[in-house]
Order: structure tokens, then C-alpha cells, then sequence
């Protein structure tokens, strides 16, 4: 986290009727961090969202974004955030160019100010060559990046992104990923998100939510650490059949499981906090005249500690 902080959220509870959609959320991001949250579909990420950005109001607790109470000062919070939502606000008719200067206008900005902002946004965003085209002409990665580009307009010093990359092929996917990480650093990014890979490539920092609660945050090589109960070790193995070596391995005290990878003689071992057992499997396999070609340690993906967190039935949660 970083030495000053731009949003504190305390206790955050949000009731849609008699429904709970976010319990007691609580969670600091300091200036220049790239925080990702990270849940399924319906957790109540986007309500977080919406109270962040002063569009809805929380039942119970309390947020500042750059020391400003959002309850009391919502107008001065609101001029220090860019938002892109999960569905792009644009408008089809208008060109590259026509549209970003409405939507600076009705940020505030005018005459030289928003000329500055509009040719600064047009070029953090790739969007040069574009800029005279009209929107419906667009295909949605360049959308996505105009929609980028308007929340760039006021120079925000906080970005939230919802689900930036809903919609996009796997090109445009990688394409903004790269964008929004080079938009770290001076500004603090804000990411949510139901893609695992986004989060480990982007993020700094990741906080998953389930049910409306944080279930945990670290930073995403911590969280797989912290959940790996014991030692992961990757084999790669030549000469025998996969059943043998498999057979052997599991003999062996304290391997509890092995599994044979996609690759061709490439198996990870699990087994207790142990580490004399990793010189164990390497004599075994040396012993049974078989050729050990790599022994490496293996971490849990972020997919694995995702699936190990969020472990009951998704509740019918608004989000």
C-alpha cells in the first residue's frame, strides 16, 4: 500500500429491500495502487462500485476517497474519480472527437482546459487516428477505449473500472490490460472483475469478494502461499509409464497426491510441509533408473485459491 491513502472504506452494508447485497465491507487502497476485486458474478461488486462513486449512497457505514466524506462532500469526491462502468455510456452518433468534448463540457471543463484534457486522453488512449470517426463505426475495443478516455478527461487522480474487458476478443482483452497497468502509478486503479487472469496481470493487490463479504486480500502470490497448506513440487520425468510413477511417488510417507500435467512426464506432487521430502522423491526417481529432467517448486494459481475461498453455492445476490 502506498505512504497516503486514497480510499477508506468502513463498514460498508447496502440493503436492495430486505436483501443484503454488501455486509460490513471494509478496505483501504493507498495512492498509486492497482487493486482489483475479484468475485463471481453477482458477489456485490458493482455496489461497492456505485457507492465509491457517490451514485448510490450505503445503508450503514462510511467512505472518504482522498480524505473527502462521500456523504458530505459527495460533489468534490466526485471531480477526483474517472469511471468507466460495465456498460459504456456512448453515445453512436457523435464522432471520437465530439464526444469526448460533451463529456468534458459536462465535467466542468471548457475553452483551452478541455482542448489540453481532450488531446491528452486522445493520445493516452491510442485514439489519434480515430478521432473523427463516429462511435457506431468503432469496434469494442476502440469503444472500450474511448469510454477509457472520458473517464481520463478530468485527470482524475482515482480510476474505477467495472469490468473493463466484458465483451471483448482476446486481443482487445490484452490490448486494455496493457493500457490500464500503464495508467498505474500516478493515479490509483480501482478494478473489478470475474476474470481470474485480469486480476494476477493487472492487479497489485487483490480483494475477493463472496456473497457480499471480503473473503480475503493480499497480494495474489501471498494469498496462494497463505492457502498452500504444504509443498508443491513440479516433476519432470523420462522413461517410465505414467501409472508407475505415479504408483512409486504415492508410496512414499507424506505425499498425499500426484497428478499428471498436460505435458508429456510432467507431474506436480503434493505433500506435507516436509522439505526433506523433495531430495526423498528426487532419489526414488534416480533409483528406479528413471531420468528426473527438472524438479522445481509450484505455487497454487489464483484460480485454485479462488475455488478454495469461495467454497459454498452462490446466493441470488444483486450486484
Amino acid at each position: 500500500m502506498g505512504e497516503l491513502t486514497m480510499i477508506v472504506a468502513e463498514n460498508l452494508t447496502k440493503y436492495y429491500g430486505l436483501k443484503p447485497a454488501v455486509q460490513e465491507v471494509s478496505f483501504h487502497v493507498g495512492q498509486g495502487e492497482i487493486v482489483g476485486f475479484l468475485g463471481p458474478n453477482g458477489a456485490g461488486k458493482t455496489t461497492i462500485l456505485r457507492m465509491l462513486t457517490c451514485f448510490m449512497q450505503p445503508t450503514s457505514g462510511k467512505i472518504r476517497i482522498d480524505g473527502l466524506d462521500t456523504r458530505t462532500r459527495s460533489l468534490e469526491v466526485r471531480k477526483r474519480i474517472g469511471f468507466l462502468p460495465e456498460t459504456v455510456p456512448l453515445y453512436d452518433d457523435l464522432s471520437v472527437h465530439k464526444f469526448l468534448s460533451f463529456s468534458g463540457s459536462v465535467k466542468g471543463l471548457g475553452g483551452a482546459e478541455l482542448k489540453k484534457e481532450i488531446e491528452k486522453a486522445i493520445d493516452i488512449c491510442g485514439l489519434r487516428e480515430h478521432r473523427k470517426r463516429l462511435i457506431k463505426h468503432l469496434s469494442k475495443g476502440l469503444k472500450q477505449r474511448v469510454g477509457l478516455a472520458q473517464a481520463l478527461l478530468n485527470d482524475p487522480q482515482l480510476l474505477i473500472l467495472d469490468e473493463p474487458t466484458t465483451g471483448l476478443d482476446p486481443a482487445q482483452i490484452v490490448d486494455v490490460r496493457k493500457l490500464i497497468k500503464g495508467l498505474g502509478g500516478e493515479r490509483t486503479i480501482l478494478l473489478s472483475t470475474h476474470i481470474l487472469p485480469e486480476v494476477s496481470q493487472v492487479c497489485e493487490r487483490v480483494i475477493i469478494i463472496h456473497r457480499g463479504r471480503i473473503k480475503k486480500e493480499d497480494r495474489p502470490e501471498n494469498l496462494a502461499r497463505e492457502l498452500q497448506k504444504g509443498l508443491r513440487t513440479v516433476i519432470s520425468v523420462d522413461g517410465a509409464q505414467e501409472d508407475e510413477i505415479t504408483r512409486k511417488l504415492m508410496s512414499l510417507t507424506g505425499v498425499s497426491e500426484v497428478r499428471s500435467l498436460d505435458k508429456k512426464g510432467e507431474f506436480i506432487v503434493e505433500s506435507g510441509p516436509d522439505e526433506g521430502i523433495r531430495p526423498l522423491i528426487a532419489r526414488t526417481i534416480v533409483e528406479s533408473g528413471w531420468n528426473l529432467r527438472e524438479m522445481r517448486s509450484g505455487e497454487m494459481s489464483l484460480e485454485e485459491v479462488f475455488v478454495q475461498l469461495v467454497t459454498e453455492e452462490e446466493g441470488d445476490y444483486e450486484s
